[in-house]
C-alpha cells in the first residue's frame, strides 16, 4: 500500500497576511514581502504537524492510493480523512496495462472519522495477479483557508508563530507542541476504538 500526496496546499491558500498580523510584523515598507517565503514554510510545517496530530487533512488536495490487494472486497477504510470524493479507480495488470473502473461500480461512504469505499454490487473489483489498483482521492476539511473552522485556523497560526519564535532553538523535546494548540485541536483528533473503549 502506498499513499502519495499528488498536490500540495497552493501558496495562494496560505494565510501569509493573517500570519504577519498575528506576529505583529511591520507593514508599509518597500520590502514587505521579503519574509513571505519563510513565513509560508512555517505555515506549511504547522499545517503538516496539525494534520499528523489530528489525522485529518486540513486544506483540500489530491492523493493517490496504490494497493496490491483488498483487505476486504466488501468495503475498505480509506487512508485519509475526510474524503470529499473518489476521483477515479484504475486496475493495472502485471504487464502495466491499465483499465479504468467504472464509477458506477463503487461508492464513497463519507464519514468524518472512518470513510470507506464500498461496492455498489456485492464486491469491489478484484486486483489482477501481480498487478495493482490505483485510487484517486480528493480529501480535506475545507477547499481553502477561509472555509477552515476558526479554531483550526487559530491553531495553525499559533503553532506557526511558535516555530517562528523558536526557529533557532535546538533544545526543545521531540513532538513539542504548545498547550494552546493541543487544546484547540483536541476535538478533531481521530477516535480509535479497541477492546470496547475509545482511545
Amino acid at each position: 500500500m502506498m499513499l502519495i500526496e499528488e498536490t500540495t496546499v497552493p501558496d495562494a491558500a496560505l494565510p501569509v497576511a493573517e500570519f504577519k498580523a498575528h506576529l505583529r510584523l511591520g507593514s508599509g515598507f518597500a520590502e514587505d514581502d521579503v519574509q513571505d517565503e519563510v513565513l509560508r514554510g512555517f505555515l506549511r510545517a504547522a499545517i503538516a504537524a496539525i494534520e499528523a496530530r489530528t489525522g485529518k487533512v486540513l486544506i483540500e488536495r489530491e492523493f493517490s492510493w496504490t494497493l496490491t490487494g483488498w483487505r476486504d472486497r466488501a468495503g475498505v477504510l480509506l487512508p485519509v480523512v475526510p474524503v470529499r470524493s473518489v476521483a477515479g479507480m484504475v486496475l493495472v495488470d502485471a504487464l502495466g496495462a491499465e483499465t479504468a473502473v467504472a464509477a458506477s461500480a463503487y461508492r464513497l461512504e463519507k464519514d468524518s472519522q472512518r470513510p470507506r469505499l464500498r461496492p455498489t454490487g456485492a464486491l469491489l473489483p478484484s486486483v489482477p495477479l501481480g498487478g495493482e489498483l490505483r485510487i484517486g482521492l480528493v480529501a480535506g476539511m475545507a477547499p481553502d483557508w477561509g472555509a477552515l473552522p476558526a479554531d483550526l485556523g487559530q491553531a495553525v497560526l499559533l503553532l506557526a508563530a511558535h516555530y517562528y519564535e523558536y526557529r533557532a532553538e535546538t533544545a526543545l523535546g521531540d513532538g513539542c507542541m504548545p498547550f494552546g494548540v493541543t487544546s484547540l485541536i483536541q476535538r478533531y483528533r481521530v477516535l480509535r476504538f479497541g477492546l470496547g473503549a475509545a482511545r
